[in-house]
């Protein structure tokens, strides 16, 4: 059984369809061999942009004795995947700008997933913003530290939805709600960077970047208050 990091893990058990799962962006191939040995999924469509992680990931899937349950792809973002082709449609370890152009070029693909398991690197608000306005709502939103590092796993399902407040979009309505333990530690963490940064800001600096910064401490604080009531 392959052993995932806890990045992985977390995003691998947040896929609840147990049908055809698409990796997008595969990489080693890892996660779709995990998730088929498993028995978390029936199979699955290892798909990458390049070459390079499909041999890798060919070599893994071959030692594992996986062929006939795991096909290769080389395409870009979803482009070589029909429209009801994947129960799951799964894509990590990106910044959230190419996940949300992922998620916008072939929206047919997307509307036709019973669910799409996500993990933007960076601005996630974009991912957010995006499935909202794709038609999709997040039932769930885990947090999990790796290697240093912070990192949002998010499973949206097919629905209606949409935040009132943009704190809910930068910073997730689910993680809140639930007060995630890892989730708390992550706002504490950006309270203390924002506020470092704020001490040391050069007088006569850039008054828009102050503005910007007084603005996220604003809203880390209100975080935080709702974190702790």
């Amino acid at each position: 059984m392959i052993t995932l990091s806890e990045r992985l893990q977390m995003v691998a058990d947040q896929m609840l369809s147990g049908g055809v799962v698409a990796d997008i962006g595969c990489d080693h191939g890892f996660t779709s061999i995990y998730l088929v040995s498993s028995g978390k999924a029936q199979g699955a469509i290892a798909m990458d942009v390049n070459e390079g992680p499909l041999q890798r990931a060919a070599r893994h899937i071959k030692e594992c004795g996986l062929e006939k349950q795991i096909a290769l792809r080389l395409s870009d973002g979803t482009a070589s995947l029909e429209p009801g082709e994947a129960d799951t449609i799964l894509i990590s370890g990106m910044g959230g700008a190419l996940m949300e152009k992922i998620l916008r070029a072939h929206p047919q693909v997307i509307a036709t997933a019973k669910e799409l398991v996500l993990s933007p690197q960076s601005e996630v608000y974009r991912v957010r913003r995006c499935l909202h306005e794709l038609g999709f709502r997040i039932a769930r939103e885990e947090m999990v530290q790796d290697m240093g590092k912070y990192y949002v796993v998010m499973r949206a399902v097919p629905g209606t939805e949409h935040y009132s407040e943009a704190m809910e979009y930068t910073y997730g309505r689910d993680l809140i709600r639930r007060k995630h333990p890892v989730f708390q530690q992550y706002m504490q963490a950006e309270n203390r960077r924002v506020a470092k940064i704020l001490a040391h800001f050069p007088p006569g600096s850039d008054s828009d970047r102050l503005e910007q910064l007084q603005r996220e401490a604003e809203m880390i604080g209100q975080v935080l208050y709702l974190l702790e009531t």
